[in-house]
């Protein structure tokens, strides 16, 4: 196996799941509205493992995600020594359910 044949193969995933993950994904935020910055890393892990098959090898946000429609954050993903950007943006909330959209950048950082 090539070196740079496997990292290529792990950058052209993660650009898969930049247009794969428009899906919503839901989380529901405890008593106030507003999503925890580790509960929003491992939820954001667990949605592109859905997609792609596997988790990247860690997912970072600076910040928690408020429980509002047109809220964002910006996390990061890191995987086989790139790191991604990911933004989050709210589209729905019902109650302490809150629901966004994931898009991961197309290059790696």
């Amino acid at each position: 196996e090539v070196p740079g044949m496997r990292r290529l193969f792990r950058s052209g995933v993660w650009v898969a799941a930049a247009v794969a993950t428009a899906a919503a994904c839901s989380f529901s935020a405890g008593s106030s509205v507003s999503v925890d910055k580790n509960d929003l890393a491992k939820e954001i892990s667990a949605q592109l493992e859905k997609q792609v098959g596997r988790a990247p090898d860690s997912v970072d946000c600076p910040d928690d995600l408020k429980g509002e429609v047109g809220a964002t954050t910006r996390c990061t993903l890191d995987d086989g020594g790139d790191t991604y950007g990911v933004d989050v943006n709210v589209t729905k909330v019902e109650g302490t359910d809150v629901k966004f959209d994931l898009k991961v950048d197309n290059k790696p950082q």
